[in-house]
């Protein structure tokens, strides 16, 4: 893995947002969009759920070969890795806005309540009339064409009915990342450099852009490539003739195993051995391997003793989403104690800047920028957020409470990424609407409040696509590359901004042409609405009071999580990280960790009889499945669009 640490000699920092980068990027931003937006809201495959993302490697991938063969015609027109580096973070910006997890999200839900108001389902009695008018689409005659199809954005009335509430949400969305950045940029230096958090999410784009080729003379590499690619095409051609032999690795249910009691309690159980998921997951710490099929297996047996008892009777057991949100609470509690060193000094820099010990403990020389002006980004982009949820309708009381959470599970996933590598990071129904419903019910939540709390579930229903993430990544990659960090932070608020812009352009325009009600769209173009304003419905009609028991086995995760932290600390040997218990019950384990298993037994196989020396020249191998995978996968989904047919898709 590559891993360069900045000593005080190294050379000045290099460009990657070159006139040359920005147009690459510009002109490929609106093509991923398009192509996000074919798979995920038409074909209903979701490239954005796993990471890296695949089209993202797909195109570096194809800028390299580009950009060598250019440099070899004449130096000046080739594409250095900074250039490269830089047009990536900026796809990942952008594939994590325009994903099934944000603005795709956002856009069906502008108009759907005034499109399907009925009086069946009172939507208009109960809260038609309160829904902030600046931020939705309530026009019926603009709503037909989106609805309808055979249309055009481009018209006067359709262009103004959505101009002002997209450049609000884009507002939001811009203020929200930026927030995000801040934090990332004071948290950086104690995760990256002190503490050596492994990135395992980088490392493949990492060895794909190394000026000396190096991962691509490598002959395991190949191999691994070779593996991923046999299968893919194998299967492809399955798809087109079904005759022919498939290789089952995709996710496939077994649960028809398990049928007699208490064996049937378990659910559902998959197993899936993707090649690039079983590529990347290598990279993953081996205790961490270990923890997550353990802790998945331990959830599902929770579930058959509830049974055995009688547990499984209350309403919600083993209310695994409490459990696993007081696991992320405990995880951050002890991040920030094992870094209490460094925000302690932090402060003390914030409320003293002239104290030179101050400054050598904690020197912001080499970050994008000043630490003040990150901490004074925060506190003014947070007074937004808390004017326009006010605004929205939300109670003051409820606005810190769910941004606080919102950022603490943000700082987690960002956590998660850094130090795991695990592929996808859902946290369904771990957010703070669910988590501040269970803690005082819906009774003292006013219809404001669950107004809000529904239109901001674009960006919570699920955290797959978290941008956050993506931009600690960036900055560890700046520093890897040694590329201008703040050029890096320069790119992230551009994506972000054209992203936003792209995309909503994009998929109104999908929408206007096609029809979100015709049929040309898979189940969601409808089917977010529908989901959010029921909720918000029920939440209305049928009030709850708080939930204690929920709360109390958010107290069991808090609690054993710190157990488990605790044994980590004192003992060495001590196997199990609850990071594997807080990701037990989650969408992401049950689809990979079969894959997480059979890592899991490669890797101490090799470690315990080859060592360490026998894993670093395994690395290339399962880099290469990795690489294979994305390649041949993502050219198949191209194919599909441009036939237009059902070809295989790698994932999910």
């Amino acid at each position: 893995m590559k891993e360069r640490p900045h000593e005080p000699n190294t050379p000045k920092a290099l460009n990657g947002l070159t006139a040359k980068s920005l147009l690459i990027a510009t002109f490929i931003f609106p093509i991923n969009v398009f192509w996000i937006i074919q798979l995920e809201v038409v074909r209903y495959t979701h490239p954005t759920l796993v990471h890296p993302l695949s089209n993202a490697i797909f195109i570096i991938f194809w800028l390299v070969i580009v950009g060598y063969s250019l440099k070899i015609i004449s130096p000046k027109i080739g594409l250095t890795p900074q250039e490269v580096l830089t047009i990536y973070i900026m796809l990942c910006v952008v594939s994590s806005l325009c994903s099934h997890d944000m603005i795709e999200i956002l856009v069906t839900l502008m108009g759907h309540p005034f499109r399907f108001a009925t009086s069946e389902n009172e939507w208009r009695d109960l809260f038609w009339r309160q829904l902030p008018e600046w931020l939705v689409v309530n026009n019926e005659k603009v709503l037909k064409g989106y609805y309808e199809g055979a249309s055009s954005l481009y018209v006067k009335e359709h262009l103004t009915a959505w101009m002002m509430p997209s450049l609000w949400w884009i507002t939001f969305i811009f203020v929200l990342l930026t927030v995000m950045l801040c934090i990332n940029i004071i948290l950086r230096i104690q995760w990256t450099e002190r503490e050596r958090l492994t990135y395992p999410i980088i490392q493949l784009a990492l060895e794909i852009t190394d000026q000396k080729l190096t991962f691509f003379r490598n002959r395991l590499m190949w191999l691994g490539f070779a593996l991923a690619s046999l299968i893919s095409i194998l299967n492809l051609l399955n798809s087109i003739f079904p005759e022919l032999p498939y290789i089952p690795v995709k996710r496939q249910n077994i649960h028809q195993y398990f049928t007699s009691p208490p064996l049937n309690a378990m659910g559902g159980v998959r197993v899936a051995f993707y090649p690039f998921v079983i590529g990347i997951s290598f990279l993953i710490p081996l205790d961490l391997l270990f923890s997550c099929w353990f802790f998945y297996w331990l959830y599902k047996t929770e579930l058959m003793v509830g049974k055995i008892v009688g547990m499984s009777n209350l309403p919600g057991f083993p209310y695994a989403n409490e459990q696993a949100f007081g696991a992320y609470i405990g995880l951050l509690v002890f991040t920030f104690w094992a870094g209490r060193s460094h925000f302690k000094n932090l402060t003390h820099h914030l409320l003293h800047p002239h104290d030179t010990k101050t400054k050598e403990k904690n020197t912001d020389n080499n970050e994008p920028i000043s630490y003040r002006l990150a901490f004074s980004g925060i506190i003014i982009g947070l007074a937004f957020l808390t004017i326009f949820s006010y605004k929205i309708g939300m109670s003051f009381w409820v606005i810190p409470i769910f941004f606080f959470i919102y950022f603490l599970l943000a700082i987690m996933i960002a956590r998660l990424r850094a130090e795991l590598g695990f592929l996808v990071h859902d946290l369904h129904r771990i957010d703070p609407h669910s988590m501040i419903i269970t803690g005082v019910g819906t009774r003292r939540l006013d219809t404001g409040t669950l107004i809000t709390f529904s239109v901001y579930m674009f960006f919570n229903r699920a955290y797959r696509a978290h941008p956050m993430p993506q931009q600690l990544e960036a900055l560890k990659i700046s520093r890897v590359q040694n590329i201008n960090p703040k050029q890096i932070v320069i790119s992230i608020l551009v994506a972000t901004l054209m992203g936003s812009f792209i995309t909503f352009w994009l998929l109104l325009d999908n929408y206007y042409r096609h029809g979100a009600e015709s049929g040309y769209y898979g189940p969601w173009a409808l089917g977010f609405g529908r989901q959010v304003y029921n909720q918000l419905a029920g939440w209305l009609n049928y009030q709850q009071d708080h939930d204690s028991i929920g709360m109390g086995f958010a107290g069991i995760g808090l609690g054993l999580t710190s157990a488990l932290m605790i044994l980590r600390a004192r003992f060495l040997w001590w196997p199990l990280h609850p990071l594997g218990y807080a990701m037990a019950n989650s969408w992401g384990m049950s689809n990979l960790w079969s894959c997480l298993l059979v890592v899991w037994s490669i890797k101490f196989l090799i470690l315990r009889h080859g060592g360490l020396k026998s894993y670093r020249r395994a690395i290339p191998f399962f880099l290469g499945m990795a690489l294979g995978d994305y390649i041949f996968g993502s050219a198949w989904s191209i194919g599909s669009i441009l036939t237009n047919t059902t070809l295989y898709q790698f994932w999910p």
